[in-house]
């Protein structure tokens, strides 16, 4: 089979190799699944350069989220098991993990359903309990995680506030649903900010950014809200001033969706059947920009590390192959 894969770190575009490679075998409760679709994902940019907090031995395959399907035929939703990741023609992933692809999504749509809509859903309602009638602002709202946080904030009924930049991100994001668009290359997103809440602020702010951008939250943030902050796109991890908190009376949320996966699984699977309903009755479809080839993956991988795409890049595989007809003699 074909797989990218990494036996050094560095940028994706330079460490990313495509290789004939066997197809994995399942280990002690894995299943096998032909990739259907690939989703990219910041860490996995994280991971080719060495600095996401799971780093899986040298060579690996990168691709943290796929729709895949089983042996059976069922489409199904999955986190690969590094080191054989996604982005590749087959991967493995934990049979107990494996999450039916909704219907409503086709498969590029429904891989991206999973990491930012989940984060997404745990952000908002099980860590910051948005309430209908509030104000969402949205960091990197034009993003893969930023663009399901605005479709979720909607679904939940809150006025959102999405902050891009560039005026091609500023056009997506206000097709996505955003109340109020703010540019960050153009504008003062705090003086925007105040003026669209009335000098209120924010109710929650989603961070997917930190550096600059948690800046602008602590100081737009309203009485009694609450930051979430859900990664560091910027490569800055800020350094919270917690007197500044205490005198504002907001509060600082941590959110790592992938400890709810061993700390709280049953969770997981009743945030996927929110999301599987809100997807059938259209509240909420990924935004996917990009299908690309397997072959351009690595270009892909590279541009979303860039900041230079918008939703979500999804890569397509086109296997035909099955994976007992490949030569087993070919380096793992």
């Amino acid at each position: 089979m074909q797989a990218w894969q990494v036996h050094e770190n560095g940028e994706p575009g330079e460490v990313m190799r495509l290789a004939e490679v066997a197809p994995p075998t399942p280990g002690e409760g894995q299943v096998l699944l032909r990739v259907r679709a690939a989703n990219i994902n910041f860490p996995d940019a994280l991971l080719c350069r060495g600095q996401y907090q799971v780093r899986p031995p040298l060579p690996f395959t990168p691709g943290v989220e796929i729709c895949g399907e089983t042996e059976d035929g069922r489409r199904v939703l999955a986190n690969p098991a590094l080191p054989h990741g996604g982005f590749a023609e087959y991967a493995l992933a934990d049979a107990r993990a494996l999450l039916p692809a909704p219907e409503a999504l086709d498969d590029a749509e429904a891989a991206a359903l999973h990491i930012g809509y989940q984060t997404g859903w745990f952000g908002l309602h099980r860590r910051a309990r948005l309430q209908s009638g509030e104000t969402l602002l949205v960091h990197a709202a034009a993003g893969g995680v930023g663009s399901a946080a605005v479709q979720l904030g909607k679904a939940a009924g809150a006025t959102v506030i999405g902050v891009v930049g560039g005026p091609e991100k500023a056009a997506v994001a206000r097709e996505l649903g955003c109340d109020v668009v703010v540019d960050r290359h153009g504008e003062d997103v705090i003086a925007a900010v105040k003026e669209a809440t009335g000098g209120r602020g924010a109710d929650v702010i989603y961070d997917p950014v930190g550096g600059p951008a948690y800046a602008q939250s602590a100081k737009t943030v309203a009485f009694e809200g609450r930051i979430v902050v859900v990664g560091f796109a910027s490569g800055t991890i800020p350094s919270p001033a917690l007197n500044h908190a205490l005198v504002k009376n907001y509060a600082i949320l941590g959110l790592h969706w992938g400890l709810y996966n061993t700390k709280n699984p049953e969770l997981v699977r009743h945030c996927h059947d929110q999301l599987t309903e809100l997807a059938a009755r259209g509240a909420i479809k990924p935004l996917v920009s990009e299908r690309v080839k397997l072959a351009e993956a690595a270009d892909a991988v590279q541009r979303v590390a860039d900041g230079r795409t918008t939703g979500r890049v999804a890569v397509v595989p086109e296997t035909s192959v099955a994976p007992e007809n490949l030569d087993k003699g070919a380096a793992a």
